[in-house]
């Protein structure tokens, strides 16, 4: 159902922030090269820090031409790029609950960033991404997502529509999101497992990505905003299912 993506082995990302180094520090699965901060900073994450790992102290200066606006809080982790799991490993497991959203031509990863940390929030399972045109981990997503990155997996798919048929057969329920919608979220339960399909702004849902809805909805909002922003409204119809569902934290 997806694919795995290669990294090569000189391919590295910078994350920058607190709770976004400190994440994936604690993540088994992140290849960590190097830690780098103020004397300040790296003291107050010690404990987090794993053993072996090389550190260097360096001014902020340099560690804000490794980051976005300066926005490091004193941290910078050079590591390397997550490997995308197989959608396999997730939807093969026993759970009767199921949250995925999939994403149909959404290129921003500011917006994919706030979408994993809402997805992490409300404990999704995934967000899958069609492989060509979708953009790869970066730095930038990472600090948007607040960590998200390292709880929520990112999964690239060859072709959407026919990993969507796939998942059909699994049981689940395809749900897309589209202000032009006739029924209102809301009006309807929930299946227990579900993908919400988010569109890009302004051209939302591709005619071929409706076509493989089991329904369309659209969230109820004033006439006087045509939409809300596509990272606003995956929260929530995340929300709206955990409520529906009484899923506890």
């Amino acid at each position: 159902m997806s694919k795995k993506i290669q990294h090569s082995q000189n391919s590295f990302i910078y994350i920058y922030g607190h709770h976004s180094v400190v994440d994936a520090l604690s993540n088994p699965r992140r290849e960590k090269i190097e830690l780098l901060g103020t004397k300040e900073a790296l003291e107050n994450i010690e404990k987090t820090i794993p053993t072996g790992l090389k550190k260097r102290i360096i001014q902020k200066q340099e560690l804000d031409s490794l980051s976005e606006r300066g926005l490091h809080q004193g941290l910078v982790l050079k590591a390397r790029p997550l490997s995308p799991p197989f959608l396999d490993e997730i939807t093969k497991s026993t759970k009767e609950k199921s949250c995925l959203i999939a994403l149909d031509q959404v290129t921003d990863p500011h917006n994919i960033g706030a979408m994993l940390r809402s997805a992490t929030a409300f404990e999704a399972d995934g967000i899958l991404l069609p492989e060509a045109g979708s953009p790869r981990e970066s730095s930038v997503m990472s600090k948007i997502s607040c960590g998200g990155i390292e709880k929520t997996p990112l999964i690239y798919i060859k072709n959407l529509a026919r990993t969507l048929d796939e998942l059909k057969k699994e049981g689940y329920w395809i749900i897309g999101l589209d202000g032009k919608a006739d029924e209102l979220f809301g009006d309807s339960k929930l299946p227990a497992k579900v993908v919400f399909i988010m569109g890009a702004e302004g051209t939302g849902l591709r005619r071929l990505t409706q076509e493989m809805c089991d329904y369309l909805i659209k969230l109820p909002i004033s006439p006087k905003m045509e939409s809300l922003n596509v990272s606003n409204a995956c929260a929530i119809a995340l929300y709206e299912y955990n409520r529906l569902h009484s899923i506890k934290f």
